[in-house]
């Protein structure tokens, strides 16, 4: 397990490096508390199974399984796309390398040319519900910015070291 340098009660931040000798700076966030293990689902597939008998009492056997399928297909979809970690690799004088990685193991990489990154930017987000922070990339040619986390919304305190990194990798007046 990771030793954290920065954590709050959703997400864990640690940055390291492959390559002692290589100037590539790796940042992580981890998902501390995730949905998806394995007692969390069969938790709410016997939660379900409860519910069907309980409400299709005095029913056919073929409409409460009928309803306990239909129950699990749900929790399958609910507990497939969730997100254990996602990664900035910031390669200078090449580019910076995103990957979300999920419970199921599945692992989704995008990769942006250093020249073709205009600008790093933090952005606060104000929803009727809510205000966060988040990262972008202003995208040469692109009439949208790219959202450096796709899934997870961490706080601005790990997203600040993970922007000084991009606009070191980018230049150094980047983002005065």
């Amino acid at each position: 397990m990771a030793k954290f340098s920065i954590t709050d009660w959703r997400y864990g931040y640690f940055s390291d490096s492959k390559w002692q000798s290589e100037a590539v700076d790796i940042h992580h966030v981890v998902v501390l508390r995730n949905r998806s293990n394995g007692k969390g689902f069969l938790f709410y597939i016997l939660a379900a199974l409860a519910f069907c008998f309980f409400i299709l009492k005095g029913q056919s056997i073929f409409a409460v399984l009928w309803c306990w399928v239909l129950n699990v297909l749900f929790a399958k979809k609910l507990f497939k796309g969730t997100v254990e970690k996602e990664s900035v690799m910031v390669m200078p004088n090449f580019g910076v390398q995103l990957e979300t990685h999920y419970a199921s193991g599945k692992v989704i990489c995008r990769f942006v040319p250093v020249d073709k990154i205009l600008k790093p930017v933090l952005l606060e987000c104000v929803t009727p519900v809510t205000c966060y922070w988040s990262l972008s990339l202003i995208i040469q040619g692109e009439d949208k910015l790219l959202l450096v986390f796709k899934e997870l919304r961490p706080p601005v305190k790990m997203l600040v070291p993970i922007w000084k990194a991009l606009c070191a990798g980018k230049n150094k007046d980047a983002c005065s």
